[in-house]
């Protein structure tokens, strides 16, 4: 793409090495990402994924490529029907209440919307076309209006995962079935059961099976090869590993998918989320405690391939941190002096360019990249602090703006007003702002400047401008 930017190279899960990023049509990038199973609220590990190939498709897109996203949403599952028999309630009514709450949390968490939200139960022409396919060429068979794929005669089977084929048993979401040739195959259409959902089939009336909706809808929507397929990494075996099996014996192209890219996995204090363990974060209780902005550097602030361990100090820290890009963002105070080092400030801005590319351009290292901006901060605070403001100083602001904007961040005036107005502690400050202003206008400038030295104490920096008192988290 922009011959001045390095190559850009990305890890394959399934070549388990970086591999220089070349889609199958540049500058087209055709992206799937494997969407919610919506049966409940989404929590934080939800989150975690979807800013990261959120960040994918930005920095793609800032690349110079064209992406187009596609991302499901699977409505007919078992968890779905078992949630609404237990709520009373139809399964289009539980998984559109859903589905509806996702959007709305990706709208809060400024996460792009994909080009296209194919549901599964809308799809169900394009699966049993796919699964007839599969039938004619010998890669599945039919029992009693069940459907299952034959491992086994895939010989390629595992190696997404690595596994070998004799060394794999059924595992989760594998029933245990006589009737099936080999314990591994895996269900395509699972036959009708009283009181569930079910549509007319060549077998029969059934409903999908879990694997075989994200194939269908890949190739309806982006073809028979796509060059990015991503989603968490527990969702390479065995539901990656199935969709490549099903995928290329229909299509009999290989690779199915050029560039497999998996997320690490969020724990909560070292332990992996879990509903049995109650341990679940919902996406609706982060966005009601902190600056969406917060939660988008948590996750960014570590590769997006390594797991990442939720504490409330962490967030602490992403909190702070945030708001030393929001300090940096601050309009120039007033009455400021030419810019002594304003040239050494505009070198640095065209320096963090460069380090953000390159970082960025190995695997997407959002962790080095956003070092570099934290010292590009740094540099506008010290220069802001010390009030010398130039053309270097607005460079700057402009390069440090656009990057965390490539990064997906939202960076409004409301956003960051006031630094760190996002926090707890703005309504407090926004009262001795208050009183201090009312002990000046007494002219009580001891106690006022008490205010003032005190909140200095706290990392709370004031400057009194001609439009009134504004208060920015120090750096």
């Amino acid at each position: 793409m922009t011959e001045s930017k390095p190559q850009l190279v990305v890890y394959n899960t399934l070549t388990r090495e970086k591999e220089p990023f070349e889609p199958f049509e540049p500058p087209y990038v055709r992206m799937y990402v494997c969407g919610p199973t919506v049966y409940d609220s989404a929590h934080i590990g939800h989150g975690m994924s979807y800013i990261v190939f959120d960040m994918i498709r930005r920095y793609l897109e800032y690349r110079g490529y064209r992406v187009r996203h596609v991302q499901n949403f699977t409505d007919v599952e078992d968890k779905i029907i078992k949630r609404s028999a237990e709520l009373g309630i139809s399964w289009q009514e539980l998984t559109n209440r859903y589905i509806e709450e996702f959007l709305q949390q990706m709208d809060a968490l400024n996460v792009k919307r994909a080009h296209v939200y194919p549901y599964a139960s809308r799809e169900i022409a394009e699966i049993i076309e796919l699964i007839e396919g599969l039938i004619e060429k010998g890669y599945a068979y039919v029992v009693d209006g069940d459907v299952y794929f034959r491992v086994a005669k895939d010989d390629d089977y595992g190696k997404l995962s690595g596994r070998r084929l004799e060394d794999l048993k059924a595992g989760a979401r594998v029933e245990v079935d006589e009737r099936k040739e080999n314990p591994l195959d895996f269900a395509l259409w699972k036959a009708a059961k009283p009181g569930e959902p079910s549509w007319e089939s060549p077998w029969g009336p059934g409903r999908p099976g879990w694997h075989i909706e994200c194939s269908a809808m890949s190739l309806h929507y982006l073809g028979e090869q796509i060059d990015i397929h991503g989603g968490g990494a527990d969702l390479i075996f065995p539901h990656h590993e199935n969709e490549i099996a099903q995928s290329e014996c229909y299509t009999g192209k290989t690779p199915f998918v050029k560039y497999w890219l998996h997320n690490g996995l969020l724990q909560l204090g070292g332990e992996k989320m879990s509903k049995s363990l109650g341990n679940l974060i919902t996406l609706n209780e982060i966005l009601e405690r902190y600056d969406p902005n917060a939660f988008r550097l948590f996750v960014l602030s570590s590769h997006y391939r390594r797991p990442v361990t939720y504490t409330d100090e962490s967030f602490a820290a992403a909190q702070r941190g945030l708001e030393r890009f929001y300090a940096a963002l601050e309009h120039p105070p007033a009455n400021t002096l030419p810019g002594a080092n304003d040239a050494a400030l505009a070198a640095k801005a065209r320096e963090t360019h460069a380090a953000f590319d390159a970082a960025m351009s190995d695997d997407f290292n959002t962790a080095q990249a956003l070092g570099a901006l934290f010292d590009l901060a740094r540099a506008i605070n010290a220069a802001r602090d010390a009030r010398e403001i130039g053309p270097g100083f607005t460079e700057a602001q402009a390069t440090l703006r656009e990057l965390l904007e490539v990064l997906g961040f939202r960076l409004t005036e409301e956003t960051r007003r006031g630094g760190a107005a996002a926090t707890d502690v703005a309504p407090l400050v926004e009262l001795l702002i208050e009183v201090r202003s009312e002990l000046r206008k007494k002219r009580e400038w001891a106690l006022a400047d008490l205010i003032r030295d005190r909140l200095a104490e706290q990392g709370i920096a004031l400057e009194d401008t001609p439009e009134g008192t504004k208060w920015r988290a120090k750096s």
